[in-house]
């Protein structure tokens, strides 16, 4: 991983506590510099067509929240990234390999038609997660206090996240012991 890469990966993570925090000292204008820095390391590290919308997409947030000096465009970045994730999951599935099948390609060479059909119902599981995360972020961020937002879209939804990557690895486990037998 590229230290751009890591460092907007860094940034991402900690954008809701940097805008809940900096909301505190600054006007939403002048935060919407952060978003409009996200949004063109974003457009710099990616060659995938949907991160390079999405930075266009942060950037027009970016720039309605400069005018306007209102933070909700700066709080809809969580759902905005939600939304990206959604969409490559999604065209995945119209258009295999699915994502979680590459990945898993990768780790572990050619894959069973069985571990196939399971990759694609993992990625159905993160579509469904993306789905839930997705309203949320925009819920929490159109009628929950900053102080909600930042918990939710800065943690809880981290914590949800990772609780899904550990419960998918156990099933893991048990489908690839099941597949062997």
């Amino acid at each position: 991983m590229t230290f751009r890469r890591a460092f907007l990966l860094l940034l991402t993570l900690a954008y809701p506590a940097l805008v809940y925090i900096g909301y505190l000292h600054f006007q939403p204008s002048a935060l919407a510099l952060l978003l409009a820095g996200l949004a063109i390391l974003r457009a710099l590290t990616s060659r995938d067509k949907i991160w390079c919308i999405t930075a266009g997409i942060a950037l027009v947030l970016a720039i309605i929240s400069m005018v306007a000096n209102q933070i909700l465009p700066l709080k809809l970045y969580p759902a905005l990234i939600c939304a990206a994730w959604l969409v490559m999951f999604a065209t995945s599935l119209l258009y295999p390999p699915t994502i979680v099948e590459r990945i898993a390609r990768r780790q572990d060479g050619p894959l069973s038609p069985e571990a196939i059909g399971y990759t694609r119902r993992v990625t159905q599981v993160w579509c469904g997660f993306f789905i839930v995360n997705g309203t949320l972020a925009v819920l929490t961020a159109i009628w929950g206090s900053n102080a909600v937002w930042a918990l939710y879209n800065g943690c809880i939804a981290y914590v949800l996240m990772g609780l899904l990557f550990g419960a998918e690895w156990l099933i893991r486990q048990r489908v690839k012991a099941r597949m062997t037998q």
